[in-house]
């Protein structure tokens, strides 16, 4: 560290470990402050419970199917199919066209849909906070490069983007449908990361952080990246349940998963034909999709009024 780079952020050394205290000292304040605003929104706890009970479900589906008749989504008999909810039986979803358990295959159904969304909008967010990080950071050139391509990528509609590259490839499993939804998603998220960098970067902590002569990465990722977290968290959360529509709408398309799997796209699928003889068969999947989408939304809006993140920033 020389005089001359002190000189050039305004702040000698002293003053530049001072206002590295008071930083610290601030994001604890601010911390704390935002966990008090989430332990009061009644739509963060409804969200939570929502998304707490699904993820159980995802991660041991074996006990939650057992509750209910056998719990095996593979056991089928031919002569069941399409009947009707029986609660008395112990199936009270009734049984699907293939006279398997249909709230057995409701159960199992969580985990494929849950890991995508998950696997999805993590990298998605890694890549697009990364991105938006480098760009917003160094400008210039590296700016222009990711800023064009994510230009590129944001004109692909992402249903559209995804049936022409899962079309190409002939193994649709659950690792490569999320890294698809991941590659086409994540440009928002980079967009925001990258206008709060900006913003974030000629600021007094990072100012002081130059002082002490730290480096670009460690800058980046110790002090502006805690400052940017709010829009991701907000984009990572209420994207999960877009990326599981997203993945029910493609798997109905027969773009998606693909049989053996068990999803909730793929029971769709199967259940349209039969509707108006058999609504069950398309009631209990809709069901659970569109109460887990709205867990994943309820908490990612709670995040964002937690946050103070406005809805036009994302």
């Amino acid at each position: 560290m020389t005089v001359q780079d002190t000189t050039a952020t305004g702040l000698d050394p002293a003053s530049a470990l001072e206002a590295a205290a008071a930083i610290e000292d601030d994001a604890a304040i601010t911390r704390g402050r935002r966990w008090g605003r989430l332990r009061r929104e009644r739509a963060f706890w409804v969200g939570a419970v929502i998304v707490a009970f699904v993820a159980f479900i995802a991660l041991w589906p074996t006990p939650v199917a057992s509750i209910f008749g056998h719990g095996d989504p593979n056991a089928c008999t031919l002569q069941m199919s399409r009947h009707a909810p029986d609660l008395a039986t112990g199936h009270p979803f009734g049984y699907d066209i293939q006279g398997c358990d249909l709230y057995a295959h409701v159960v199992f159904g969580a985990q494929n849909s849950i890991a995508i969304g998950m696997i999805a909008a993590g990298g998605a967010a890694v890549l697009g906070t990364a991105c938006g990080l480098l760009a917003g950071y160094f400008g210039r050139w590296v700016d222009i490069v990711i800023s064009r391509i994510g230009e590129i990528m944001f004109a692909l509609p992402m249903v559209l983007g995804a049936i022409v590259i899962l079309t190409s490839i002939g193994s649709h499993s659950v690792i490569l449908v999320s890294l698809t939804l991941a590659v086409l998603t994540w440009i928002p998220l980079m967009r925001v990361v990258r206008a709060s960098t900006i913003a974030a970067k000629g600021r007094s902590y990072v100012l002081a952080a130059r002082a002490m002569g730290l480096k670009a990465p460690t800058i980046m990722v110790k002090h502006i990246l805690p400052n940017v977290l709010g829009p991701v968290l907000v984009l990572f959360t209420t994207s999960i349940g877009l990326i599981i529509g997203a993945e029910s709408t493609l798997t109905y398309l027969g773009i998606g998963l693909q049989v053996p799997a068990i999803s909730w796209g793929l029971q769709l699928a199967k259940a349209q034909p039969y509707f108006g003889v058999a609504p069950h068969l398309l009631l209990f999947p809709i069901l659970a999709l569109a109460l887990t989408v709205a867990g994943f939304i309820l908490l990612g809006d709670s995040v964002r009024r937690a946050f103070g993140v406005q809805r036009e920033a994302i």
